[in-house]
């Protein structure tokens, strides 16, 4: 229980730390940003938790352009695991040589994902997988080191995360599986503009203050969130 107490003291002494006027001084950051920085990764996390449904018309098939904007736009929001995956590989893309890469690769794999659905071909044991890959994500987040890391990292975690994202482009092919080509290509359009935006913006923002010690801990916040909320996800795939 001490030991518990006293790294949460920790936390809290870091925290702290870095909220000072001194230290917004120092950093150059002004506490209106930083305040703007925490609450975005705040507020996506906040969403990252086990949902029942993953399509915004409750599994109607989208009928015109609106609606499958809408619905493109809505898939990898309402499906938390998306949602959750999407913020993990921002995070982790932050800080690293030629990061951006990682989230690009993802979306564009998402694409390939659905592409292979919408052709009928099916993937192996897909929603394991996915919650899989939250899972391993998250735990990458936990350990991640706040330094510079080699392009080597970011080839292999580009490897991964569109690995990944043809699982999870696949299941976004469930909700667009049947439709005229009019929403067909909307939902792509919708699918793929907002996964660049929560990513791209996370990423840049995490960029900007990955050096310091908020980002250290909201990292491993996030981390421990992103792995739970794939656990959650995991033994439901595998019990249901």
């Amino acid at each position: 229980m001490s030991n518990q107490q006293s790294y949460w003291q920790k936390i809290y002494l870091q925290l702290n730390h870095q909220w000072s006027p001194l230290h917004r001084r120092k950093s150059g950051v002004p506490r209106s940003k930083q305040v703007g920085i925490i609450t975005t990764l705040g507020m996506l996390l906040l969403f990252a938790t086990p949902a029942l449904a993953h399509h915004p018309l409750g599994g109607k098939l989208p009928a015109n352009c609106f609606e499958g904007m809408m619905s493109g736009f809505g898939h990898p929001i309402i499906g938390f695991d998306h949602l959750a995956f999407v913020i993990a590989i921002s995070l982790l893309a932050a800080g690293i040589v030629r990061g951006i890469v990682i989230p690009i690769a993802f979306v564009i794999a998402t694409g390939i994902g659905t592409g292979i659905h919408l052709q009928a071909i099916d993937l192996p044991i897909p929603e394991i997988i996915i919650a899989a890959s939250v899972v391993l994500f998250g735990v990458l987040l936990v350990i991640r080191q706040n330094r510079k890391l080699a392009l080597s990292y970011t080839l292999l975690i580009s490897g991964l995360a569109a690995l990944a994202g043809i699982f999870h482009g696949h299941a976004y092919g469930e909700g667009i599986f049947g439709a005229k080509p009019t929403p067909l290509v909307a939902y792509l359009i919708g699918f793929t503009v907002i996964q660049l935006a929560i990513s791209l913006r996370i990423y840049f923002v995490a960029s900007k203050i990955y050096k310091s010690m908020t980002f250290k801990y909201l990292t491993r916040f996030a981390g421990l969130a992103i792995a739970t909320t794939g656990l959650v996800f995991l033994s439901s795939a595998i019990t249901g």
